[in-house]
């Protein structure tokens, strides 16, 4: 967990949840990760320390009131002469505690990594049926060659800053509260370069693009979400990089529609194959057929489902399921040998040909009392 995560995020719940909700989030994520229900398991004691710190505060109406304007700030213990302080001290030693440090008393802050990226990347049906290897290209900011990432000159270094003394933060009075933010001259860092850098002006870092190799697994979907680690941004000074996710975006396709792992398509079959049956011929992704049996008096609207002839399961076994809906498809151009045969087939009906029109009719006489 960062150091910087949201209370009411880590509870899953709104800004403006009442204490009921509040409540309530806090009991189901209590229970999910309690250490007699995860026996051995050290993040989810750290996640049952967070959720009961984090509720510790939102649930009472000072703690959170100062929590909303102050941040993580208002539950660091603070002395010093003068004004009175709210004294959250042991919250602060419970978030110091399970986040690695954002939040104790005194110290320099730590050096936060870089930023992570988003790359929205689109990929034909076909592409996430069977996976495939791709490269793309991005402006990202990377370590500086000049400096080696650390923002200074070679041959320099750094000091102590003037403003905090090294300490990395600067306390202001806010009314009721005494404020501890990070240092606005040495960024948190208690120390500032004696010669930044005149390639990366001391950011240890500059903006460069960069081509990087991604698999595509098969089976992705629309949203699904793939990871590169440590190719984000470059973190400042050297502070680790962030992370690249890249987003999944399925362009529609001409034929098929897809439902998670199952795939769907509507087929136009002539009036004669509906009445007498047969069997049509659909093409799978993969490059071979999926020949779909059509059974005699098959309706328009009828789903046909072919097993394990849909979208591969992601990172898993198997496939989804092929569906084929029938639509009859009226003939609208006869030659005349073909009417005369319909005629005749006609004059042969008794109703029991289409037992569902007949049966309408039936009840529309009796409506009417005919």
């Amino acid at each position: 967990m960062a150091s910087e995560t949201d209370l009411y995020e880590l509870l899953g719940v709104d800004r403006s949840a009442d204490a009921a909700a509040l409540k309530s989030a806090y009991r189901k994520l209590a229970m999910k990760y309690h250490p007699d229900r995860n026996p051995g398991d050290a993040e989810a004691e750290a996640h049952f320390k967070a959720v009961g710190a984090a509720y510790e505060v939102l649930k009472d109406p000072q703690k959170r009131a100062a929590y909303d304007q102050y941040g993580h700030a208002a539950f660091q213990q603070q002395g010093g002469p003068g004004g009175g302080h709210a004294d959250f001290g042991d919250i602060g030693d419970i978030f110091e505690t399970i986040f690695g440090g954002g939040f104790g008393r005194g110290g320099r802050q730590r050096q936060s990594r870089g930023a992570d990226l988003r790359y929205d990347m689109q990929v034909t049906l076909e592409e996430a049926f069977d996976g495939k290897q791709t490269q793309i290209e991005i402006e990202v900011s990377q370590s500086c060659d000049t400096c080696n990432g650390s923002g200074a000159e070679p041959g320099t270094g750094t000091r102590g800053c003037n403003l905090c003394n090294g300490h990395g933060k600067v306390r202001a009075n806010q009314g009721f509260f005494v404020v501890e933010r990070p240092c606005p001259n040495c960024h948190g860092r208690g120390e500032v370069l004696e010669d930044p850098c005149g390639n990366c002006r001391g950011e240890g870092r500059v903006d460069m693009p960069q081509a990087l190799d991604v698999e595509i697994p098969p089976g992705v979907d629309t949203g699904t979400r793939i990871r590169l680690s440590g190719k984000g941004e470059a973190g400042p000074r050297g502070a680790p990089p962030g992370d690249l996710y890249i987003f999944i975006h399925i362009a529609e396709h001409d034929l098929f529609q897809r439902e998670g792992t199952t795939l769907l398509t509507r087929v136009p079959i002539s009036f004669t194959t509906a009445a007498l049956g047969g069997s049509v011929d659909i093409p799978d992704l993969d490059g071979s057929t999926n020949s779909i049996d059509i059974p005699a008096g098959i309706q328009s609207g009828k789903q046909l489902r072919k097993r394990g002839a849909g979208m591969p399961v992601l990172q898993g076994r198997g496939r989804g399921d092929l569906v084929v809906e029938i639509m009859v498809e009226t003939p609208t151009k006869l030659s005349k040998a073909q009417k005369e045969l319909l005629t005749q087939f006609r004059e042969t009906e008794t109703g029991a040909e289409c037992p569902q029109a007949q049966g309408f009719f039936d009840k529309l006489k009796g409506a009417l009392g005919a």
